[in-house]
């Protein structure tokens, strides 16, 4: 009997809870078996990118600190958002540090909403949590029983570290390290002072914890992390810079008073500079910008594989004149690049080209133990650079470097006729330039015996075209169509024929050939070192004859042919 009841209320426990009300269960639902609501609305947030506008319709009934946003996409709640934040951009704040100040406003500050992913979450709600937390947040909205999202106070920290990055610098006194002066020969220290500076990440989380957790939305005071930077250095350190670890010198006598200009602007930016273990140069950065102000003029430079006047043309001489002694100092070389084409002051490989909008720097790093400084200074026909420090290498150590042409592209010659200049008279218009390539070695000696030798570099320099005109102007038009068309040719060989045969006795300096200034250093036996055709100067007559004005009529000289190059 007993086991017939027992039975009886189980059977009937069971058949109730069948019909428990849905919201019954809702309100006993385990916490252990639930995914809590900031992780589901984050995971919704994360499901726009943040490049996209977010098109996501919230539901009627929610608001956000007030303000109905039912009905509306992310992106326009996001204006509500920003609006409703915009009531504060205008509170005055003081910045203080350093016994200065920096006048702020809460724009500045970029007061904003901490809980930034707030409209996604208005977004989301009603669609996270389990079934019955998701049944019970509709039917709230279905019954006028709404969802406000409130709003906490914060501050984007990211654009706020922007904003001090700049702004410190109003309140900065920064340090000043000792330093040394080269007059008459001798060196001569000079004491630095220290300085307090604004730590500005640490500046950003007290700016960001008294606005979440202490502001009372007013104009306010708040006191910014500042630190004593000590000047580096001591005479001491300073004066274990005695001993010319290197030095190197170019040719700058047959520039242009704009270019001998650039050049003597930039060794001056980098005269003085005192480089301690461990730190890095960058030239670039040191003697830029390119610009009147800064006291450069126009001058010839490589661009695109091309000639053309800009501001610090010429001033790749002084990246290259100090890459010269940083090499004979055997310094740390970080960045350097060969020009794009050939340079006449150094052999190829022995160059380093700096440009501003092409992203070529030459940067060194100071790999001693001991500070260096780096003088440099131009007499008005050569640039110079040498590099003081303490000599750490026996005195029976030296080093030496040679370059090595390992290709030679000889240009191509581009002919073109000249219907002004009279019959086989050539002028070179552009110059054009050979291209190559070259390795740099570095040879090291001990009591002047080789111990090592390593490459030091690789360069590629591009060849560019040279123009020649060739004139075609006579008084004979059968001569003027002759010349014509050898020059259409584009051939050497067939343009000097022509000017021996038509033209014999004209004076051209103008060679047809280019003899490149180097030769490959180690050719195989079977490698052409030139890569270029000698043509005869002259040549007899029967092997270009003339053309038989009887089957070749010229009414009128051709005025100008030009043919590609090859």
């Amino acid at each position: 009997m007993k086991k017939r009841v027992l039975s009886l209320l189980l059977s009937l426990t069971f058949t109730a809870c069948l019909f428990t009300p849905l919201s019954a269960y809702a309100e006993e639902v385990s916490e252990e078996n639930t995914v809590s609501e900031e992780e589901l609305a984050n995971e919704e947030a994360e499901a726009v990118s943040a490049d996209e506008e977010d098109t996501r319709i919230i539901p009627k009934g929610v608001s956000i600190e007030g303000t109905s946003v039912g009905g509306m996409t992310v992106a326009e709640a996001k204006k509500v958002v920003d609006d409703y934040f915009a009531q504060y951009d205008d509170v005055q704040f003081t910045l203080s540090a350093n016994e200065q100040t920096i006048s702020a406003t809460g724009a500045d500050l970029c007061i904003g909403a901490k809980n930034t992913d707030v409209t996604a979450k208005a977004a989301s709600y009603g669609s996270y949590g389990n079934f019955a937390e998701r049944f019970k947040a509709n039917k709230d909205l279905e019954d006028g029983r709404g969802k406000d999202f409130a709003l906490s106070l914060g501050v984007d920290r990211t654009a706020l570290t922007t904003y001090l990055q700049t702004a410190s610098s109003q309140v900065n006194d920064e340090a000043s390290d000792d330093y040394l002066t080269r007059e008459n020969g001798e060196f001569v220290f000079h004491e630095g002072t220290s300085g307090v500076v604004v730590q500005v990440d640490e500046s950003v989380a007290i700016i960001a914890d008294y606005i979440e957790n202490d502001w009372n939305k007013e104009s306010a005071t708040i006191a910014l992390a500042t630190v004593v930077k000590e000047p580096r250095g001591s005479k001491e350190e300073l004066a274990e810079i005695k001993d010319l670890l290197g030095s190197f010198n170019t040719d700058y006598s047959s520039s242009s008073a704009a270019r001998k200009n650039n050049v003597a602007n930039g060794v001056g930016f980098i005269n003085g500079t005192i480089l301690y273990p461990g730190d890095e140069f960058s030239v670039l950065n040191t003697i830029t910008p390119f610009s009147a102000e800064n006291g450069y003029m126009l001058a010839g430079s490589y661009e695109n594989g091309t000639t053309v006047e800009t501001y610090g043309g010429g001033i790749c001489q002084v990246s290259t004149t100090l890459y010269g002694a940083c090499r004979e100092a055997e310094l740390g070389i970080v960045t350097r690049s060969c020009h794009s084409m050939i340079v006449t002051y150094v052999p190829p490989s022995q160059d380093a080209a700096i440009a501003e909008s092409g992203g070529k720097d030459f940067q060194i790093k100071n790999n001693k133990n001991y500070p260096i400084y780096i003088e440099g200074y131009c007499d008005g026909s050569k640039a110079y650079f040498n590099i003081y420090g303490k000599e750490e290498d026996d005195k029976s150590h030296s080093v030496k470097y040679e370059t090595e042409i390992t290709g030679v592209n000889v240009q191509n010659t581009q002919w073109v006729a000249d219907p002004n200049v009279p019959l086989g008279k050539m002028t070179t218009t552009v110059g054009g330039h050979t291209g190559y390539t070259a390795r740099l070695w570095k040879i090291v000696y001990e009591n002047d015996e080789e111990v090592s030798r390593e490459v030091y570099n690789n360069s590629k320099y591009n060849p560019s075209n040279r123009t020649v005109t060739v004139g075609i102007a006579s008084e004979d038009p059968n001569l003027s169509y002759a010349m014509l068309q050898a020059v259409a040719t584009q051939d050497a060989t067939t343009i000097a024929n022509a000017i021996a045969v038509y033209a014999p006795g004209v004076a051209n300096s103008t060679p047809f050939v280019i003899t490149p200034k180097y030769k490959v250093t180690n050719p195989t036996e079977t490698e052409d070192t030139t890569n270029a055709t000698q043509a005869p100067a002259t040549a007899p007559a029967t092997e270009a004859p003339a053309p038989d004005a009887t089957t070749q009529p010229v009414e009128q000289p051709v005025p100008q042919a030009t043919v590609p190059a090859n």
